[in-house]
């Protein structure tokens, strides 16, 4: 193999055990294991490439895929995709809100994310904006309406870091950027889709409060999160990638030049 096509052409496959022609023109990503189940009850098609890497499912000309966890594999996946090119990606993620008045459950449609991670310096010099593609927030935006929810907007910081919620000076830095939430991939995500022209956006849903001592993340509170509100997060991000496809419309960064 001598250039990046021939790699990813060769490479999503044995990350997902799933031919290239198979896969949706419109791509769902997740961290988690059973946003793909979900997703597979719901579109009643089976789960695939559940011994590979990154397992997914497909119905509809969508495919959630789930890659994992973090920056690096969040640059991995959008280097993969660039295999088929999809015509818009979202990114369905949770996040730690940084503000007390967010709380667990609630929806952040980000309008930028912060890029503290590193890896997406590999793809661009650290003036160049990590932004989604405009159509694609509009269109999860229309779709939070039809389902009678509110949601919140602002910035995401995108760190490598893990284990920080007991260092007071990493908190007092992510007060001093006024970022609304902290993940670890929304960055790198928009980063590199940017990178490969591929429309990327993104639907993040609360499931901490780091900043307060009883709203660091356990098992437990996890688990209750997801139980409550991870199936409508899903269901939110199905149907907005289903008014791209009813309305034909095509995802491109608004007025916001590749070169």
């Amino acid at each position: 193999m001598t250039d990046k096509k021939e790699i990813v052409e060769n490479w999503l496959p044995r990350y997902t055990g799933v031919p290239l022609k198979e896969f949706g023109e419109y791509v769902l990503l997740t961290n988690f294991k059973d946003y793909v189940q979900n997703f597979s009850e719901i579109m009643e098609t089976p789960v695939r490439g559940t011994t590979y890497p990154m397992q997914s499912a497909t119905k509809d000309n969508i495919s959630i895929i789930n890659f994992s966890m973090g920056s690096p594999m969040a640059a991995t996946v959008m280097d993969l995709l660039s295999a088929i090119m999809p015509r818009a990606v979202l990114f369905l993620g949770k996040t730690g809100s940084l503000k007390s008045y967010i709380g667990l459950g609630e929806l952040l449609l980000p309008i930028a994310a912060i890029r503290g991670e590193g890896t997406s310096n590999d793809y661009f010099p650290t003036e160049v904006p990590a932004l989604p593609a405009f159509n694609l927030q509009k269109a999860i935006s229309s779709t939070i309406r039809d389902y009678g929810k509110e949601y919140w907007t602002g910035t995401v910081y995108t760190t490598n870091r893990r284990v920080w919620e007991h260092d007071e000076d990493f908190k007092s830095y992510l007060r001093t950027i006024r970022a609304t939430a902290v993940d670890m991939e929304t960055a790198t995500l928009f980063s590199v889709g940017f990178f490969n022209r591929i429309p990327t956006g993104a639907l993040l849903m609360v499931s901490d409060q780091p900043m307060l001592p009883d709203g660091i993340k356990t098992e437990k509170s996890d688990k209750e999160v997801s139980r409550k509100y991870s199936e409508m997060h899903l269901r939110v991000g199905i149907d907005s990638l289903r008014q791209l496809i009813n309305k034909g419309l095509t995802v491109k960064h608004l007025r916001f030049d590749y070169y």
